[in-house]
């Protein structure tokens, strides 16, 4: 069963824009289907084939002969070889639309697509469902904190236990519309992903080692980076704990959330937070075998907090195809104060907070004020995201809002 994506009118812009459209996002988020229902005249090619691969590695001035354009390439990073001849083509034919890129490899496909396409490509991220995607809500503008979104909302009820089941369950289409065994399919994914992507993205020895890498990491969804602490729990080197790091975030598995900081505010922390992108996924590494042993688990509010700035994300992506890394920071000073999460947006900083009790006040919120004192930043209007079934003012510029509002 497909479910509409909202990032589909972003798609169909995006192809009429330039000769190549550009879609990355981890395995199993949807790129393949999306594309496929979306564009049906493309004809696909999937370089996970390795007779395809062979062609496109060994003969690739002739790949375009035999498989003409307009064609759509699936996981297209593992042949930086055929890249030369996109732009070729391109450039000779000026033609719109005349590929369709996918891969689940962002950085190493983004490092050949900045050298040979630029100014030719659309880059577009997809992620997992949203919430908003699940519950079939046509609302797509990107969450932000003001009064003006919150009166254009209008979403479906949400039981608490649906909120937790989500978390618990994940997102990825598959596990979404289907009925297949939560653990079956998670054992797979991983398989799957260590066997096709982390081999092939980096030289990595030792799987079993790398797979407890993961789980080091999921345990610390959420929270400040520490990569030491990492590499020892995994019986690693720091050295290695990085370089394995970044193949979690290239490969679309975790997102890295920068902390903001002013020169002029010398005590502010500089260290980021990671969060897994996709809940399930984490869960699944960590053992719960439920929702409930997550719900009433010590990791509960960290997971919560992982969901909400995971929706948050895709509500962003989902209106303009690009994950918001210039638009996203936390807040954290050596004192102590902390914000969750804060969106950048012309000049104006909203901040966020995350809880997973019901109920909000004031004391959610006292750690806003330290924004006052940023110089040439203005501090916009902020929240709490709780399990609240609605909206509810905390101050005149700050507010408690239901998680079924993002």
């Amino acid at each position: 069963m497909y479910i509409k994506r909202h990032i589909e009118a972003v798609l169909e812009t995006a192809i009429n824009e330039k000769g190549a459209i550009c879609v990355t996002g981890a395995r199993q988020v949807g790129k393949s289907t999306t594309l496929k229902t979306l564009f049906p005249k493309h004809k696909e090619l999937s370089l996970d084939d390795s007779r395809l691969l062979r062609t496109a590695l060994e003969r690739p001035e002739e790949f375009f002969m035999l498989f003409e354009p307009p064609v759509f390439i699936d996981e297209i990073q593992y042949a930086p070889s055929l890249f030369p001849y996109i732009k070729i083509y391109i450039d000779k034919t000026s033609t719109k639309g005349a590929f369709i890129l996918s891969g689940s490899q962002r950085y190493e496909m983004m490092s050949n697509v900045t050298e040979s396409l630029a100014g030719r490509i659309n880059l577009i991220d997809l992620y997992g469902l949203s919430l908003r995607e699940i519950n079939r809500d046509e609302f797509r503008e990107e969450f932000i904190p003001t009064k003006e979104y919150l009166k254009k909302r209008n979403p479906k009820p949400l039981k608490y236990n649906e909120v937790w089941m989500h978390i618990w369950r994940g997102f990825f289409p598959e596990i979404v519309t289907s009925d297949i065994d939560w653990s079956r399919f998670y054992s797979g994914y991983i398989r799957t992903y260590i066997d096709r992507d982390v081999s092939r993205l980096s030289q990595i020895g030792d799987l079993l080692r790398f797979e407890k890498f993961m789980v080091a990491m999921a345990a610390r969804t959420g929270q400040l980076l520490n990569i030491a602490e990492a590499a020892k729990d995994t019986g690693i080197s720091r050295q290695t704990a990085e370089k394995w790091l970044s193949v979690l975030v290239s490969s679309n598995i975790i997102y890295i959330l920068k902390p903001y900081y002013n020169n002029i505010l010398k005590r502010l922390i500089k260290t980021p937070k990671i969060y897994f992108i996709d809940t399930g996924l984490a869960c699944y590494l960590l053992g719960w075998d439920n929702a409930q042993v997550l719900q009433n688990g010590a990791m509960s509010g960290a997971m919560f907090e992982t969901f909400v700035v995971g929706e948050i994300i895709k509500s962003w992506v989902n209106s303009n195809g690009v994950t918001p890394g210039m638009n996203f920071f936390f807040f954290r000073d050596k004192d102590g104060n902390e914000i969750d999460l804060l969106i950048k947006r012309n000049g104006i900083l909203y901040p966020i907070e995350v809880k997973k009790q019901v109920s909000c006040d004031k004391g959610d919120i006292t750690a806003f004020k330290q924004l006052d004192k940023i110089p040439y930043m203005q501090r916009g209007e902020g929240c709490v995201i709780c399990m609240a079934d609605d909206v509810f003012p905390i101050t005149a510029i700050d507010t408690a809002v239901g998680v079924r509002y993002l």
